[in-house]
């Protein structure tokens, strides 16, 4: 079900982000589409050799979707633990640098699906659930949480009965299966409301575009100021587009940004300090360890020392 697409730095040295394995789908021979499902116990027997054993990061192109039902599962996303409990859902979307966990006793329904699967128009609605920013461990509803939970056994189910029905029906029924729960599970606590994009169709496009701007720019641009000059906007207009999105201030966005750039650094390619703050634009190594520290309650040395002591060097292609 993954390929593994790592490439080793320019110089074939781990001391870059590319270093990170990336993993592609590829579902087991027979399975339609870009859509797999199974249990957390069934898919750790299948794989007990890879990537947990040992805990090791790597990076998807598809999302990875767990329902827990019993027991806790731990689970590492762009360096950040998290712990996730019975009735919440954990989410790994394309493009974050994970690190599994043995489950332990953690038990649930485990979806793997590509982000074409989703129709365009829901692909649309469901944007502020599938975003990148968006939260790793979802808390439904209550009113949500055995529905949810009963459609993505009804989900499991209609993915292991290919061959019951007319492959085509076989995969438009797993495709309504899972676009109905994801709209359902939309209603989580931290999610912007599903028709936000909709009634606040201006600013949910400027926060798009500095999202844009962010990714290309946060190296070197560490103002609102400077991303509502790009954007042709005033700071104000650009700050309204933000809290609308995500309940947080542009400048909260983009320090957030640069604090995961420092972790993967740090972390799983295994840069110095002095190294990461010259690439993220701080003026000297001193400012860089205050910012780290004040976020994360450790220096940047010791939250490296911390990342070596549980990982493994990254691997290189």
């Amino acid at each position: 079900m993954m390929v593994d697409k790592r490439h080793p730095g320019p110089s074939g040295s781990a001391a870059s982000p590319a270093a990170v394995p990336l993993f592609a789908f590829q579902p087991p021979v027979g399975t339609p589409y870009g859509l797999e499902v199974s249990t957390v116990e069934d898919f750790f027997a299948q794989h007990d050799d890879w990537p947990w054993n040992p805990p090791r990061p790597g990076r998807a192109t598809f999302h990875y979707l767990i329902a827990v039902t019993e027991g806790e599962l731990r689970h590492d996303v762009d360096h950040v633990m998290r712990t996730v409990a019975p009735g919440q859902w954990l989410w790994v979307r394309p493009g974050h640098v994970q690190c599994w966990h043995p489950p332990g006793a953690a038990r649930g329904p485990f979806i793997l699906f590509e982000p074409d699967v989703l129709r365009p128009d829901l692909a649309r609605l469901l944007a502020p659930l599938t975003a990148h920013e968006a939260p790793a461990v979802l808390t439904p509803h209550p009113d949500d949480t055995a529905w949810l939970q009963q459609t993505a056994l009804q989900l499991l189910d209609e993915h292991r009965a290919l061959g019951r029905r007319p492959l085509g029906i076989h995969h438009a029924l797993r495709r309504a299966l899972l676009e109905s729960l994801l709209l359902r599970l939309a209603n989580s606590l931290g999610i912007a409301p599903i028709g936000a994009a909709t009634a606040h169709a201006g600013r949910a496009d400027r926060y798009g575009r500095f999202l844009d701007a962010l990714e290309l720019h946060f190296r070197e641009l560490h103002q609102a100021a400077d991303y509502a000059e790009l954007l042709g906007c005033s700071v104000r207009t650009l700050s309204r587009a933000a809290r609308d999105a995500t309940g947080k201030g542009v400048r909260e966005l983009i320090d957030e940004r640069r604090l995961l750039e420092a972790r993967r650094l740090l972390g799983v390619a295994r840069w110095d300090a002095r190294s990461v703050a010259v690439h993220l634009g701080f003026s000297d190594p001193a400012n860089f360890g205050r910012f780290f520290r004040d976020r994360t309650g450790l220096t940047p040395a010791a939250f490296a020392a911390g990342e070596a002591s549980t990982v493994p060097p990254p691997l290189l292609g």
